[in-house]
C-alpha cells in the first residue's frame, strides 16, 4: 500500500521539491512530478535545469523519447503508465493514480488556502486507510 508523505509549512513549495528530487536523484529512483497546469510544468522544468546550482538533475517531461532512460518526469497529464516508485503532487486534489506508486510526497506550504486543501487531502488519505507521516519543511529553505 502506499506510504504517504506529508511536508507541511514549506516556505517555498519547489524549493522542497528539489530538495526531495535531489536526495532521491543518486538512487535513480523513478520518480514522478505531477503538477496543476502547464505553466507549473514549465517552472518546475526550469528548476530542476538550474538545481543544484552545481549539478544537474535529469528530468524531462512524460512523452519525452528519453523518458525510459530518466528517473524524473514532470507533466500536468492526470496519467500515469510509466515507472510507479515515487509521486510527488503539486496538485490541490489526490491523484485519481497515486495508488500505483509505492510513496506519494504532499508539500504544503503555511498559505491558508493551501493548508486547507493539505487538510482535506490528508483526511482523504487517513479515511481510506493510507499510513501518512508528517514532517516539518518549515527549516528547509
Amino acid at each position: 500500500m502506499t506510504v504517504i508523505d506529508f511536508y507541511h509549512s514549506a516556505a517555498d513549495r519547489l524549493a522542497v521539491v528539489v530538495r526531495l528530487v535531489a536526495r532521491e536523484a543518486t538512487a535513480r529512483t523513478p520518480m514522478r512530478i505531477l503538477t496543476p497546469d502547464a505553466t507549473a510544468t514549465e517552472k518546475v522544468d526550469r528548476l530542476l535545469w538550474a538545481a543544484p546550482p552545481t549539478g544537474f538533475l535529469p528530468h524531462c517531461r512524460m512523452d519525452s523519447p528519453l523518458a525510459s532512460a530518466t528517473p524524473v518526469w514532470i507533466d500536468h497529464r492526470l496519467e500515469h503508465a510509466g515507472p510507479a516508485s515515487i509521486l510527488v503532487n503539486l496538485c490541490a486534489d489526490p491523484p485519481p493514480f497515486f495508488s500505483r506508486f509505492e510513496r506519494l510526497v504532499e508539500v504544503v506550504t503555511a498559505d491558508d488556502a493551501d493548508v486547507l486543501a493539505g487538510r482535506q487531502r490528508f483526511r482523504y488519505y487517513r479515511e481510506r486507510g493510507y499510513e501518512l507521516r508528517a514532517h516539518d519543511a518549515g527549516a528547509w529553505t
